[in-house]
């Protein structure tokens, strides 16, 4: 296989806003002239050509030129856990199987975005876990959590899993564009604080805001920009 050059985007949870973060930041580097795809695994919860699935709000909001099918190889209609939404479909994933049929989209572009399903402990396989994917790929990790009441023990568990298995972590995007309830949170303003305090001094990158109207293209760069420090993720791009 091809040299890996990327980061993996995981959730504290699943529908914390990790496609249109990941939507984001590649719009963002592909505008400073950086050739970043975009890569979705394996998703459930609906299928292509609904317009809706991941992989196909991931190319329409970045501008991306590619087929959906190849954004995401495995995509399964049940809203369930991907192993268990493929073996509903009759079929058995593998870790093998899942990072062969990301190989094209590793030639084709100078670094890839790879956004999970949910959260780290998430059953992909019969016996793996989404982390056990990201430790394979060997990418650091970007992870995308709430701003509002819970997210500090769920931020500090997926920091400590990760960490117990010796993946590098880039740091941590407080996510508002999922939520807009998360504007009046009175937590949400010590959440960052108490997680840099806890996790021994891991970085969170920036709070996403709440976007009103459909997000465009320019309105991803536009954000990211204005509220996100992108020097990590560069750098950790560059490795």
């Amino acid at each position: 296989m091809s040299t890996l050059r990327g980061m993996f985007i995981t959730g504290t949870d699943t529908s914390v806003g990790k496609t249109i973060v990941t939507s984001a930041l590649a719009a963002a580097l592909r505008a400073e002239g950086l050739n970043a795809g975009v890569w979705k695994p394996v998703q459930s919860g609906g299928l292509l050509g609904s317009g809706a699935t991941d992989a196909e709000r991931l190319l329409q909001s970045t501008g991306i030129c590619e087929r959906p099918e190849a954004v995401a190889p495995f995509t399964f209609e049940a809203p369930l856990a991907p192993m268990l939404a493929a073996k509903q479909t009759g079929v058995t994933l593998s870790l093998k199987e899942i990072i062969a049929a990301g190989k094209p989209l590793i030639k084709r572009y100078q670094a890839l975005l790879i956004e999970g399903a949910g959260g780290v402990a998430v059953p992909l396989t019969d016996n793996a876990l989404v982390i056990d994917l990201i430790s394979m790929l060997h990418v650091p990790v970007l992870i995308v959590a709430r701003s509002g009441l819970g997210t500090i023990n769920h931020t500090l568990l997926t920091i400590s899993f990760l960490q117990q298995r010796g993946i590098p972590i880039v740091g941590i995007i407080m996510n508002n564009s999922e939520c807009i309830d998360a504007l009046d949170d009175p937590s949400a303003v010590t959440n960052t604080e108490l997680i840099e305090q806890y996790s021994g001094g891991l970085k969170v990158l920036g709070h996403f805001p709440y976007l009103h109207d459909e997000a465009n293209t320019e309105m991803l760069i536009h954000s990211v920009r204005r509220t996100i420090q992108l020097a990590p993720i560069r750098q950790a791009l560059s490795v």
